[in-house]
């Protein structure tokens, strides 16, 4: 039995709103036996859901390949809908029969050209003087005559918006348009509103929000950085049972008012007072007095591009745990769980109560609702009632981040029940699971997923809750390969990799923050120039790395290659020589613990930092040619590596073959990033044990070296000591903070100290995910789920857990473009060990098991090794037992010497 599952385009279910490039289709298989595996498929694509008329179809194309399949030379027409289906044969020459999911994709406004229909319009400058914060309101009444066949919404904004038709909200996405480079690039929405319209009188009108483009956004308390009007540009395509068309556009038509909503930012929050509501605004029963003709704007139509990312929604929702009062007197609930988003909460009481809600992560060591770490930030969400029946309110236009919520003008008794916390994030698929048999590391996964539920909100955060929030690349590289076992994170990492390349100087330098707001503060403070640091600016380069690799992309590596080659050229121009990067500031390894006191930068030398990092990204560079086929870069490319890994070996190792840099850090990025060889790779390897030895094997590392810390260690024979620091429980640890009640990741390792007091109020994040960059050490090796760099995106998958001490179980399960993976040990204390893996149909495997080389005997299923099916090859290695497998599910046993 061979059966295809999962159909996908652009890595998404029926998606609507496509731009002009083809997508690329992909889809998974179930085979009844292990092996299975495609050796042919057909794909057809119709205008028509019964594919009567195929506008394109591959044939029988003889190939294994059932991810980014793309119908090349389809002809690609806008605001149209494309069904597809597939077809698949499998090594025995069985057919799948055609697949029997609805699968199909939409185009939108292809190109600018299109939306020339529609204007640009803004509430009327001076709309309401005596509330000037207040949030514009926009509508216009149209009227349909006839049955509406389909309607489709194209809607983009200069600000936030969110969009109703006939008194109901339209779609369910957040933030929109979302944060991109606004210059340059702006995304637009497409929405089915079929359902909505209605035949006779309808009304469409839209809410504006500040939002990233023209709210408060920084440290400096600057607003209005991309622009100081809101704006909307709207088309509504609507198409009739009897064959008419029309288009309702915004233009100036439309009329404009305020409402109920005062005030609203992302950091600040959001004030509403009801009593201003305007009842069925939207609506044809509404009332038109008191609006106002909008303006018309001029602005580019051209930075227009579809939705690239998936949208931020709402996702789950969290109960408060406990009612407090605390020895200030304050009110104050807890939600149990450090969250981003917002409360949606009922108030009681007579008409006119004003109620205010303040945000806050952590209470202090008396117990009191701690502020100082929101600076600026307000976080406040005020409401006022307009009648005596309770009425329950949530926010549209900003997020806090926040454990604990002050309630201030709350009818006692307080109940909890009226209260729910709302989390709030850009929906990506969750694809990875971690358990093990230490509670206190489970706890850790759960606080690393937390820590990207906080921050990956339509761009990847530093922080979720003071006034920053910002798009730090180097956070987001860090992190980029835990994230990808977490969630299913390519779209979400596209998108912000488009801004990146949109932002990306002349010269290739690369900012600090993505998209680039800081080149706008009027005053940059002390802050050194917001360009080029090493192991940020190499965002360029991993990210786009990490996402080829995990989900076998390679239109990512086409899209930025001129970008990652840009990024290197930049380097290679730095200073006198070629081939080291000694030049220029870096926040090298920001937040170590061997910094000089009150200093925030590590001990280990910036430009050995930035020099090994121009090493790494050169060699991704070399890599991605290589893929692309592009063999004069390609051999370019490697001659330039060999020239930095000899500079730096030069520079930075001593004749005896010492590293010249004694840090943590300096041992752990050369060995990690493959810079040192023979005895300046073994003295590296004994300078990192006496160092750990030295600190009690405690870390001293900060955001550089602590992501390839564990995995320095595990590669070059020093596991135990990588599963030892995993597990100190005390200062500084990754369990410490658990052991404190974490329940995301810090941004300092002591952002809570052990007599209960806080790191400064300026820079202390208790929800800042970079040190959970751990995660991919808990999946790729202590699972031991990795993919082959030559078969990307997990076609081969390489299983090879490394058990350690202090731990008698872990198991791993990853979603991937082929499958559910899983990988699961056991050890028992008689030193028995099972190992169970799951390698999914279309896919191969090279499983790796530990200690088994030398074990008694190697049972699969209970039988003997050489007897198990779809077991290709066995040969012993240093490192294990190495087998070669087919597809299929899989239990070995064995006992250890």
């Amino acid at each position: 039995m061979l059966e295809i599952y999962d159909l996908t385009c652009e890595y998404k279910r029926n998606p609507i709103g496509l731009g002009a490039r083809i997508p690329r289709i992909g889809w998974k298989l179930k085979g009844d036996s292990r092996g299975t595996r495609q050796t042919a498929y057909r794909l057809q694509v119709s205008p028509d859901a019964d594919f009567a008329a195929a506008v394109w179809d591959s044939g029988r194309v003889e190939s294994d390949r059932s991810v980014h399949v793309e119908p090349g030379g389809l002809e690609h027409r806008p605001r149209t809908r494309y069904y597809y289906r597939v077809e698949a044969w499998n090594e025995r020459g069985e057919s799948s029969g055609w697949s029997t999911e609805t699968a199909y994709w939409e185009t939108g406004l292809l190109d600018p050209s299109e939306w020339e229909a529609a204007e640009w319009i803004s509430a009327p400058a001076g709309l309401d003087p005596e509330r000037p914060e207040a949030v514009p309101m926009l509508r216009r009444a149209f009227r349909i005559e006839g049955e509406v066949r389909s309607a489709r919404v194209y809607a983009t904004a200069l600000g936030l918006y969110e969009l109703e038709l006939n008194g109901r909200r339209v779609g369910d996405h957040y933030f929109a348009p979302g944060w991109t480079s606004y210059d340059k690039r702006l995304q637009y929405q497409a929405y089915d509103v079929t359902d909505l319209l209605v035949s006779g009188d309808n009304v469409v009108g839209a809410w504006l929000g500040n939002g990233w483009y023209k709210g408060y956004l920084g440290w400096d308390g600057y607003n209005e950085l991309y622009g100081d009007r809101t704006a909307l540009l709207l088309q509504l395509h609507i198409g009739l049972i009897n064959g008419d068309e029309f288009v309702v556009k915004s233009d100036g038509s439309w009329q404009a008012a305020t409402g109920p909503i005062l005030l609203s930012e992302l950091y600040h929050g959001e004030t509403y007072d009801a009593r201003l509501e305007r009842e069925g605004w939207s609506s044809p029963s509404g009332a038109s007095a008191g609006w106002n003709p909008v303006e018309v704007l001029e602005r580019d139509y051209g930075i227009l591009v579809p939705q690239e990312n998936v949208p931020v929604r709402k996702i789950e929702e969290i109960r408060p745990i406990a009612l407090l009062k605390t020895p200030e007197g304050d009110t104050v609930i807890d939600m149990g769980q450090n969250m981003v988003g917002w409360v949606r909460f009922t108030v009681r009481g007579e008409a006119g109560r004003e109620v205010e809600l303040r945000h806050a992560e952590v209470l202090d060591r008396e117990g009191n609702f701690y502020l100082g770490n929101i600076r600026a930030a307000k976080q406040t969400i005020r409401y006022a009632k307009k009648g005596a029946e309770p009425e329950t309110y949530e926010p549209r236009f900003t997020f806090q981040g926040f454990r604990y919520v002050r309630l201030t003008g709350f009818e006692e008794p307080i109940r909890l029940e009226d209260f729910a916390g709302i989390v709030v994030h850009s929906d990506m698929e969750a694809t990875g699971s971690f358990e093990c048999s230490d509670p206190l590391v489970n706890q850790l996964q759960h606080n690393i997923l937390w820590g990207l539920k906080g921050n990956f909100l339509d761009v990847p955060t530093d922080c979720p809750q003071r006034d920053e929030r910002l798009g730090w690349t180097g956070d987001a590289q860090v992190f980029a390969r835990t994230a990808a076992y977490l969630v299913h994170s390519a779209p979400f990492f596209a998108k912000w990799l488009g801004d990146l390349k949109a932002d990306q100087a002349p010269d290739g330098g690369v900012p600090y923050v993505v998209p680039h707001m800081l080149e706008k503060k009027p005053s940059k403070g002390d802050f050194p120039p917001p360009f080029n640091s090493a192991a940020w600016g190499d965002a360029a380069t991993i990210v786009p790395w990490t996402v080829y690799l995990c989900y076998g992309d390679k239109r990512i590596l086409e899209t930025q290659y001129e970008s990652m080659k840009a990024w290197v050229e930049f380097i290679r121009r730095q200073g006198d020589n070629e081939f080291l990067w000694d030049t220029g500031f870096h926040f090298a390894d920001w937040l170590a613990l061997d910094a000089k006191p009150g200093a925030y930068m590590g001990a280990t030398d910036m430009h050995y930092v930035s020099t090994a990092y121009y090493a790494y990204s050169t060699d991704i560079v070399r890599k991605a040619a290589s893929v692309l086929g592009k063999a004069d870069d390609e051999k370019e490319y490697a001659a330039l590596y060999e020239g930095i890994r000899r500079a730096f070996l030069e520079e930075y190792v001593t004749p005896s073959g010492r590293l010249a840099v004694p840090t943590q850090t300096a041992q752990v990025i050369g060995l990690y990033f493959g810079l040192l060889e023979g005895k300046a790779k073994e003295k590296a390897i004994a300078k990192l044990m006496q160092l750990l030895a030295d600190s009690d094997f405690h870390l001293t590392t900060g955001f550089v070296g602590t992501p390839y810390l564990n995995h320095a260690l595990s590669d070059n024979g020093q596991n135990e000591a990588a599963y030892r620091l995993l597990l100190q429980r005390d200062f500084p640890s990754w369990l410490y903070q658990v052991t404190k009640g974490a329940t995301t990741i810090w941004e300092h390792w002591d952002g809570i100290r052990e007599d209960g007091t806080f790191w400064s109020d300026a820079m202390n994040s208790f929800n800042h995910y970079a040190y959970g960059a751990i995660g991919d050490w808990l999946y790729r090796s202590v699972a031991g789920i990795d993919t082959d760099e030559e078969q990307a995106g997990y076609k081969k998958i390489v299983i090879r857990p490394r058990p350690g001490n202090g731990l008698s179980w872990a198991e791993g399960r990853l979603k991937t473009m082929y499958g559910t993976i899983v990988s699961r040990w056991s050890k028992s204390e008689n030193g028995r060990m099972e190992v169970n893996v799951t390698v999914p149909a279309n896919a191969t495997g090279e499983i790796i098991l530990p200690g088994a080389a030398s074990a008694v005997e190697v049972t699969e299923s209970g039988g003997p090794l050489a007897e198990a099916e779809g077991i290709a090859s066995a040969e012993e290695t240093e490192s294990g037992l190495r087998l070669s497998v087919l597809s299929g599910e899989y239990s070995f046993a064995y006992s250890l010497r």
